[in-house]
């Protein structure tokens, strides 16, 4: 052990033991009727100080056991390792895939045997409010952007929702996102480019889609082909870029605080593996909407 991992432990021990009797001391003062406000800031403070304090405890001692040291050391690639499932390789982003696709699955099933059955119309509890809202939140927007066929695509942009958010959850669990691989966006992708074309086929027939896509002047024909091929491009690089780029952020993290960095992740993990997903997937179902709307006009 260096000499500096061992101040480090003096030092973060201190610290520790100083906000632990702190805590101690600012909770009597308080029950000898020292004054609240004054016995409230104490408090707090002597909190945060044991906070650090077992903080830097537990990243000195994982930093001295695992001889992990901070510094930057980032690899990534575009596409995921590859894994033998059975004799065949599959990519791990796929394999997580099916992972997710069984447990969404799973949950589905309880849920429709065990949850549902409970749901009452004259006294609603908490969690169905909270499925209704959800769920009335997703048809009402598909009906204000797809009209006639928000039935049938409500439910297929709700459950993306959900396997997108799933996906990067999985994150949590030192699992490379299914979304951070540029394979299975650009498979979502081409399913919303497919969607585009057999709506607007549906709607106005093989004839009215190449019109529509003839107007105002046969000129703008080759362009608007190129625009149609490029949405499955677009949304998956969009798509991918920010899930990629938000887990490089928590790769670049966890390496520059080496063995400090038990607990911060985590917390920066709240944002990266789940509200940030939230509003990636919103964008892409928005998106996927608004495409799919431009057809059946």
């Amino acid at each position: 052990m260096k000499i500096i991992n061992i101040i480090e432990l003096c030092v973060s021990s201190v610290c520790l033991a100083l906000g632990i009797i702190g805590m101690a001391f600012a909770k009597s003062s308080k029950a000898v009727g020292e004054n609240p406000k004054k016995a409230k800031k104490r408090k707090t403070l002597f909190t945060v100080l044991a906070v650090f304090g077992a903080w830097f405890l537990i990243g000195t001692v994982i930093s001295v056991i695992s001889s992990k040291k901070s510094g930057i050391n980032i690899e990534f690639s575009l596409l995921s390792d590859r894994m033998s499932v059975f004799g065949f390789s599959l990519a791990k982003t796929t394999v997580i895939s099916l992972f997710i696709t069984v447990i969404v699955l799973v949950l589905g099933i309880i849920f429709r045997l065990f949850v549902f059955p409970k749901f009452t119309f004259d006294n609603p509890k908490t969690l169905q409010n909270v499925f209704e809202l959800a769920v009335e939140a997703m048809e009402n927007f598909a009906k204000d952007n797809l009209c006639d066929y928000s039935g049938v695509l409500a439910p297929y942009m709700f459950t993306l929702g959900i396997f997108m958010i799933f996906s990067a959850a999985s994150e949590l669990f030192g699992l490379r996102a299914p979304t951070s691989d540029i394979v299975t966006t650009f498979s979502m992708g081409i399913i919303t480019f497919v969607l585009i074309n057999f709506f607007g086929v549906k709607k106005k027939g093989v004839g009215g889609r190449i019109k529509g896509m003839a107007s105002p002047t046969p000129l703008v024909f080759p362009m608007k082909i190129l625009s149609d091929i490029a949405v499955p491009v677009s949304l998956a690089c969009r798509l991918f870029g920010n899930m990629l780029g938000g887990m490089i952020v928590m790769d670049l993290l966890k390496s520059a605080l080496g063995g400090y960095a038990t607990g911060i992740p985590a917390v920066a993990g709240l944002y990266f593996n789940l509200f940030h997903p939230v509003i990636q997937a919103y964008i892409f179902i928005v998106l996927s909407m608004t495409f799919i709307n431009e057809a059946i006009e």
